[in-house]
């Protein structure tokens, strides 16, 4: 180890002298040599490879068979690492605590990382479409193939699912960007037999999620935010403990997800003649119309992460990284709305976090955090809009990462760009582990698409003049050897600094692809620096005598059905005694949050108190009900799911409530019941009845992620081994009317 040392220490003094640029931001853009935050990295190429130096820890990094041939020595060993990362992450069997008691489970595949070595859903989808989809399609299509299951149970909705992996409230339906599983899949259809099995697994995953996931009044898929899962992280804190509102909130990425879903299934069924190709388009298209109109938020020029329940919060100040990208690469939105959205979420010199704003409350993970594999679809929304600053700057920012750990590391903090940093009980990253799946995938995506272009049979590429030093100096073309193609990008000439490189004349002769390229004009757009970085701390009220709980001293503005009803400032004559609200006796609800009165940017919203007549229903299944006047109404049934933990497990109570109220059609909603820690109602189903006409009640079976033939070797909690879990304890149902 003293011997590495020493030599890293002769690398880096070698190399500390190389073609260095600053760049505006302040930090250097590099070829040999990088500098960040009192830390250093170098790279240098050595006769069987290259030589590779992290911040005083060297190591020798093989030649590839795929290969990039620079200016940079940094980007080309990073390249090469990536493979051998890669290389590393395949496996004969799969392993997990969870699972099979720790036991191994066969599959050849790729495993997530190394404290990952096992194959989940959202990783691999992310991970094949990003990169390993050309870096090894078939080990790539068993690694989907395992998150593929039929059903054990008889009596269940059969078909063939998607596996929503464990997670908040008990998995599915709280999270629901299972659909993520087709982002890679769509990559691998050269395979007939693979593309049937993902054909049959499309039609089916989606019509249960339209059944049981879908919001015809919103017009959106409920659920949880793709890949942000740990609650507090990026909810408010108050869903640590209770995630009902996760469940009945819509998330931007997750919708985004289902919208490219539904254009692949309009696609694979208009290729075999299925007339479904015509109901799949229409409601792509009005799914992306939702997303566009329920997301965006004007005063912000942002789309927001995700907005409330349907009786909930619409405007929330939470943005995260992945669903803009993911939005921008979908063609959500129109041009110039993409444009805005992108360049008005903020970065830092590090790279950009996956949310913002931060929150002071929560610990160093998804919270304060650049994730790679984020900032590669970042990468690709920018150069979809040809946006020279944000290509430059996420392609640095992957980079660096890897550069200064020496592995494709999960995660970085975000000031610092580092994997761990010290700041109490808010240290972090929690979790981080090298050579991860998806960071290897966003190295592989940064040069073969970020900087050459090559997207499938496509070569495209889109290099900011800014880095041509690095990536020519003083060279005229550059070159990328792939396992089908050799492909050479020509400098021009002459161009100017604020222009792109973008493919000119192109010759191909057998497997050479050469590339003349040609400067273009690009519209600048500015990166935003010197963002506020934290909102507001969350408040709490207590419904029966509205109080400030937390001691924060920014303004509280209490909300009513979406409107702002008072605002009570610290330290002023004001006493906050109580907030009246006229007794409709129809559903209202009421929530606060605090304003930064600098900044203006809120906090994320305190519980939501919900007012009104109530009508407690109880008894024997079927329960009867008689309303005493017309119109809508929402019920609740009370419960408590002792059946795992509020974190994870695959048992969330779903159930399908039929409802006949006499001289009606006859009406059902599904009804979702997490995990609980105490007594709690369930997600919300609305229905019509009129006055004096008896309504009749009965709980049907549902359906969650322990019916599927895959959780047979769940062995963490129940629903596994032992059989499908699908209940709950049940308690009243409250019945409100609705306004």
């Amino acid at each position: 180890m003293i011997l590495k040392a020493v030599a890293a220490t002769a690398l880096l003094t070698s190399i500390s002298a190389a073609a260095a640029v600053a760049d505006t931001d302040g930090f250097v853009i590099w070829q040999n040599f990088i500098a960040f935050e009192n830390r250093h990295a170098g790279a240098a190429v050595e006769k069987a490879g290259y030589r590779l130096d992290s911040n005083g820890t060297a190591r020798t990094i093989p030649m590839q068979a795929m290969r990039s041939e620079t200016a940079s020595p940094i980007v080309d060993a990073l390249f090469a690492l990536a493979q051998v990362e890669a290389d590393g992450a395949k496996t004969k069997a799969l392993t997990d605590g969870a699972y099979n008691h720790g036991k191994p489970i066969a599959c050849d595949c790729f495993v997530t990382g190394v404290k990952w070595p096992f194959v989940w859903t959202r990783d691999s989808a992310y991970s094949i479409d990003l990169g390993l989809a050309w870096l090894d399609p078939a080990r790539s299509r068993r690694t989907l193939d395992f998150k593929l299951s039929d059903v054990r149970e008889a009596s269940a909705q059969q078909g063939l699912y998607v596996v929503q992996d464990t997670g908040s409230g008990g998995s599915w339906p709280i999270s629901t960007d299972r659909v993520a599983w087709f982002l890679g899949a769509r990559r691998l259809l050269d395979d007939k037999a693979f593309a049937d099995k993902t054909y049959k697994a499309l039609k089916d995953t989606l019509a249960q999620d339209k059944q049981y996931v879908f919001d015809a009044q919103f017009g959106l898929y409920r659920g949880e935010t793709s890949f942000l899962d740990w609650r507090e992280q990026t909810y408010p804190v108050w869903t640590e403990k209770n995630v009902r509102f996760i469940a009945e909130s819509f998330a931007l990425s997750t919708n985004v997800l289902h919208y490219e879903a539904l254009r692949l299934a309009a696609t694979m069924a208009q290729a075999r003649n299925d007339a479904a190709a015509a109901q799949y388009r229409n409601e792509a298209d009005a799914l992306r119309a939702a997303i566009d109109h329920r997301f965006w938020r004007e005063d912000r020029g942002l789309y927001m992460s995700y907005i409330g329940p349907a009786d909930g919060p619409q405007t929330i100040e939470a943005y995260d990284l992945l669903g803009t990208s993911l939005a921008i690469l979908a063609d959500i939105p129109a041009p110039d709305r993409a444009r805005k959205a992108l360049a008005n979420y903020p970065t830092w010199p590090a790279g950009s976090p996956v949310i913002w704003p931060e929150h002071r409350d929560a610990a160093i993970y998804h919270n304060r955090a650049i994730w790679p594999f984020v900032s590669a679809y970042a990468l690709r929304a920018a150069r979809k809009l040809d946006d020279g600053k944000r290509i430059a700057h996420e392609l640095l920012s992957i980079l660096r990462g890897a550069a200064l750990s020496g592995s494709n590391y999960e995660n970085y903090e975000l000031v610092s760009g580092a994997v761990h940093v010290e700041d109490g009980k808010w240290s972090g990253p929690v979790v981080n582990s090298p050579r991860q799946l998806w960071s290897i995938a966003a190295m592989l995506d940064a040069v073969v698409q970020g900087v050459f272009g090559v997207d499938g049979d496509k070569i495209e590429p889109k290099i900011p003049a800014e880095l041509v030093p690095m990536l020519f100096g003083t060279r005229n073309e550059i070159r990328l050897h792939l396992a089908d193609r050799d492909i050479v990008l020509v400098k021009p000439a002459h161009f100017d600094q604020d222009n792109l490189l973008v493919a000119g004349e192109t010759e191909r002769k057998g497997k050479n692809v050469r590339v003349q390229l040609r400067s273009a004009e690009a519209t600048p757009m500015a990166l935003r620096f010197n963002s506020v970085q934290f909102a507001p701390d969350t408040p709490e009220i207590i419904p029966t005598a509205p109080k400030i709980a937390d001691g924060s001293h920014a303004p509280v503005r209490f909300w009513l059905d979406g409107k702002p009803v008072q605002t009570w400032k610290p330290g002023s004559d004001q006493a906050l005694k109580s907030v009246e609200i006229a007794d409709t006796g129809a559903l209202q609800s009421l929530w606060t949050t605090r304003v930064d009165p600098t900044s203006q940017l809120e906090s994320l919203p305190g519980p939501i108190v919900r007012l009104g007549q109530f009508d407690d229903v109880g008894g024997a299944w079927p329960r009867t009900w008689t309303p005493t006047r017309d119109g809508r109404y929402q019920l609740r049934l009370g419960y408590e799911n002792p059946h795992g933990p509020i974190n994870t497990g695959v048992t969330a109570a779903v159930k399908t409530l039929a409802i006949d109220c006499g001289g009606e059609a006859k009406q059902s909603a599904p009804l979702v019941m997490p995990h609980t820690v105490a007594k709690d109602l369930s997600t919300a189903a609305a229905f019509t009845a009129k006055a004096g006409k008896k309504c009749t009640f009965t709980l049907e079976q549902g359906f969650n992620m322990s019916f599927l033939s895959r959780n047979r070797l769940y062995t963490g909690e129940q629903g596994g081994e032992k059989g499908p879990v699908n209940d709950a304890d049940y308690g009243t149902l409250r019945i409100v009317p609705l306004p």
